[in-house]
């Protein structure tokens, strides 16, 4: 076997960085802080390019400024939200802010007053008979600026002289914005023009278009934390479980990503730690006050027999009204006060509650119970799911709990646990403390 020269290797480590920053980072400018890597983004757009499309469907636009990734959605619960420098997530006033900003600036002069900015938006509301939060107001004032710091953040906005919060700091604030209306015009990847309403974005957003199943199954797995097998319909099972092999050096080649494979489900792994943006263990009160949940949900809930009792797959079980709010009220008590947790958050542990299960959620570690995928929830319109004949697939009827209870913890989730029981070859189970994440 012929060994890679040292230009080969050199050439595919630069590709792969490239592939990385814009699965991270889908919009990358020359004067950005990601500049130092964006000659590597244009020497290799155009292979970059025909690699996104053909594994991703996505489009890789690349200008002498800018590159713009643009990726498509994953439907209803999926997406990547954007957060405000507090890390509070963006309400929906924010994202209509947002929007409405994107509208008025694709037509904007260069330079404009951030006054006249605000007037622009509040008459853009006013044409799409869109009520926004009164901008007058404190609350309203903080939402604005969230969304235009945003743009900010992109490049979109450059503050010229003064800054966009200052509409939220004084009554006559002023500052000079400057404008790029070509990023503007290359920020919403959605087909907006095809789309009757949000809902009908999302899910045209979602389709994947020529390569159907597998390039479904390669954005779950490229952009979510794991995949569970019963969140994909028949012909995706098949593809993956026919495919994973292969799929999984692909990715390694591709994005430096290692695959983990389970009976329940695959997940990619970034040994580097860059591509995600959520991490657990993590720092603060929410991540710590989840991390803790978890662990006791997993000593409490964990199946007797895990994996395939009786042949049946298990992904989920179902966690019962009422374990949540007990388990962080012993957690309150016992953490709260000596880890200085969060004063809101102690005074308020719905507020927590919620926060708490919105980031396990989002880990994929716990998950609302609904219909699922399999059952052909959310498929975008004439989505093709045919098996070839004679082809069977994994069942997953019945592999999470379907109603009654609002939440089903998911088999991840016993990564978490520090008590896990090792079975020996003698046919006893010995009882471990591991101080790291599990397997599944």
């Amino acid at each position: 076997m012929t060994l890679p020269s040292a230009h080969d290797v050199a050439l595919a480590t630069e590709r792969r960085t490239a592939a990385r920053l814009l699965l991270a980072h889908p919009l990358v400018t020359s004067d950005g802080p990601h500049a130092d890597l964006f000659p590597l983004v244009r020497r290799h757009a155009d292979w970059l390019g025909g690699r996104f499309q053909q594994v991703l469907g996505y489009r890789l636009l690349v200008d002498s400024s800018y590159a713009r990734l643009f990726k498509a959605g994953l439907g209803a619960r999926s997406g990547h939200r954007l957060v405000r420098s507090t890390g509070t997530p963006f309400t929906p006033h924010t994202y209509a802010c947002l929007a409405l900003a994107l509208s008025v600036l694709v037509t904007a002069p260069e330079q404009v007053l951030l006054s006249q900015l605000v007037a622009d938006i509040r008459a853009a509301a006013a044409d799409a008979d869109i009520e926004l939060e009164e901008t007058g107001r404190a609350a309203g004032k903080r939402t604005l600026v969230a969304a235009l710091r945003q743009l900010v953040e992109w490049g979109v906005l450059i503050e010229t002289h003064g800054h966009v919060g200052v509409i939220a700091q004084e009554a006559d604030g002023e500052a000079l914005i400057t404008v790029d209306r070509e990023l503007a015009r290359v920020i919403v990847a959605g087909p907006l023009a095809q789309s009757r309403d949000g809902a009908d974005l999302v899910r045209r957003a979602a389709d994947p278009g020529f390569g159907g199943p597998r390039t479904y199954v390669r954005r779950m797995l490229v952009e979510t934390p794991v995949v569970h097998l019963d969140e994909l319909t028949d012909t995706e099972r098949d593809w993956l479980r026919t495919r994973q092999r292969r799929e999984a050096q692909a990715f390694l080649e591709l994005l430096g990503l290692e695959t983990e494979i389970r009976a329940e489900g695959v997940a990619l792994v970034d040994p580097e730690e860059e591509l995600t943006d959520l991490h657990l263990p993590g720092t603060g009160t929410v991540a710590q006050a989840a991390l803790l949940l978890v662990e006791r949900l997993v000593q409490r809930l964990r199946p007797v027999e895990p994996g395939h009792p009786g042949g049946v797959l298990v992904v989920g079980v179902a966690v019962p009204d009422g374990v949540v709010d007990e388990l962080l009220a012993e957690l309150i008590t016992e953490y709260g006060q000596r880890s200085n947790w969060q004063r809101g958050y102690l005074e308020d542990p719905g507020a927590l509650r919620e926060a708490v299960l919105d980031l396990l959620s989002r880990m994929r570690l716990i998950a609302p119970a609904g219909p699922l995928r399999s059952e052909g929830a959310g498929l975008p319109e004439e989505y093709a799911d045919e098996l070839p004949e004679g082809r069977q697939v994994t069942d997953v009827r019945a592999a999470r709990p379907g109603g009654g209870e609002d939440w089903v913890l998911l088999a991840p989730a016993a990564r978490y646990a520090t008590q896990v029981t090792v079975p020996t070859t003698g046919g006893r189970n010995k009882s471990t403390d591991a101080q790291q994440e599990l397997p599944l």
